[in-house]
């Protein structure tokens, strides 16, 4: 039975940059994916690109490309697929085809819902939050981003048009796996897609699925040379999930089995833009050493929606931090926290939330005091009085090294729904 085997080399923008070079070079790959997304990275690239409309995508991905060149020569069957285009996908396309001359590069883009979003507001799409069921119009004017979570289709169609690296917008992270797999298998049954989804969760972290954060990770799992996940995809969607020979990390039915679950509500419905998996129906078994194989994955139609993700200015923010020594410490740093909070108030300064807390035990703690507030400048002031307790506090404190506390813009997420009838994927070569 014929096989397709796809390898993830990145979990998220900030992952390892040696990872993708020694994943496609000893993983024997078909497909490389590289997955660079999360909420707030998308409002990071929007502000970016706000400033610089040539940037807003995830640069670590066009610097890594020197690298790959010359693997992606040698292997001429290879290909990547990627997300790394956030939210400006063409300029990542297009300085990823400057940097791989000779190969053909796709771009998906039409996720991006922010040039449209009085339009879609205007046709009564709402975009309710999830969670506490508010009209997008309550926050509208403090909205940065909004992006549409596409699903695998476009993807498979810039591989059916000859590319062999694919950058995307938002699209749905199971999808840069799903999306080979539909151009490879031509699949169109719902358990089979729900098995390609599966596939895509289980490997989308990266190194999550080998070892990282495993529960029983020791010494012996060797995570200083952790290897990063394949999968082994057979056209009836049974697959098995493992990693290069001679790497660290382990492949077993408890690292599967956390990644299976990871960020997971309801796993009898597990929505994606291509299909409505059930989790439960999954069966793991340990075929070897670090190889695990899955089956038995159930799918449903997927629902007649995409889902939306936006994020809104919400405030600012900053933490400081000081440590104290001595036989009181933990006392000490409690009382100087309240200090801290009541020497603003005295001020004229009340802060619309606030956290003290005092990390460790014994002769030496860590105070770390945090404001939240819609006022900059209350938070401002806030970052100010962390060093007077220096020499006004308590005996043993300490550790102030390293300047004032940041002030940062703190950015709410806003999930939603939108109808697929109203987003339209846009797939172009470079």
């Amino acid at each position: 039975m014929r096989s397709v085997r796809i390898g993830n080399g990145c979990g998220f923008w900030g992952d390892s940059p040696d990872a993708p070079v020694r994943l496609a070079e000893a993983g024997r790959l078909d497909y490389l994916t590289l997955e660079y997304l999360a909420e707030l990275t998308m409002s990071i690239l929007a502000l970016l690109k706000r400033r610089d409309p040539t940037a807003g995508y995830a640069t670590d991905f066009t610097d890594l490309l020197p690298r790959l060149r010359p693997i992606l020569d040698a292997q001429p069957n290879l290909k990547i697929v990627t997300n790394a285009g956030g939210m400006n996908p063409l300029a990542c396309g297009r300085k990823t085809a400057e940097l791989l001359p000779g190969h053909r590069v796709a771009v998906v883009s039409g996720d991006d819902l922010m040039p449209r979003l009085d339009e879609l507001l205007a046709a009564g799409h709402e975009l309710k939050n999830l969670d506490t069921g508010e009209p997008l119009a309550t926050v509208r004017d403090r909205v940065v981003s909004a992006n549409a979570y596409l699903g695998s289709v476009p993807i498979a169609e810039a591989l059916r048009g000859g590319a062999n690296v694919v950058v995307t917008g938002r699209v749905a992270d199971a999808c840069l796996t799903v999306g080979p797999l539909l151009h490879e298998f031509g699949w169109i049954s719902d358990d089979l897609l729900a098995a390609g989804t599966v596939a895509g969760h289980l490997i989308e972290c990266g190194a999550q699925a080998t070892g990282g954060l495993w529960t029983n990770a020791s010494d012996a799992t060797n995570l200083a040379d952790v290897g990063y996940p394949f999968v082994d995809v057979h056209e009836d969607g049974t697959f098995s999930i493992s990693k290069p020979d001679g790497t660290g990390g382990a492949v077993n039915l408890e690292t599967v089995g956390e990644q299976l679950l990871y960020e997971v509500g309801d796993p009898t419905r597990y929505l994606t833009p291509d299909v409505v998996a059930d989790f439960t129906s999954v069966q793991l078994k340990q075929a070897s050493r670090d190889v695990v194989e899955v089956s038995g994955c159930r799918g449903r139609p997927a629902t007649d929606s995409y889902k939306v993700s936006l994020a809104y200015r919400d405030g600012f923010a900053a933490a400081g931090t000081l440590v104290l020594a001595g036989p009181h410490a933990r006392a000490n740093a409690e009382r100087s926290g309240r200090i801290i909070l009541d020497r603003l108030e005295r001020a004229g300064f009340r802060f619309d939330h606030s956290l003290v807390e005092v990390i460790g035990e014994g002769m030496e703690v860590t105070l770390r005091v945090a404001v939240r507030d819609a006022r900059k400048p209350a938070v401002e002031r806030f970052t100010k009085e962390f060093a007077p307790l220096v020499t006004s506090g308590y005996a043993g404190t300490t550790g102030y090294t390293t300047g004032r506390a940041a002030v940062r813009e703190v950015f709410a997420y806003w999930p939603a729904l939108i109808a697929k009838s109203a987003v339209t994927p846009v797939v172009a070569m470079i």
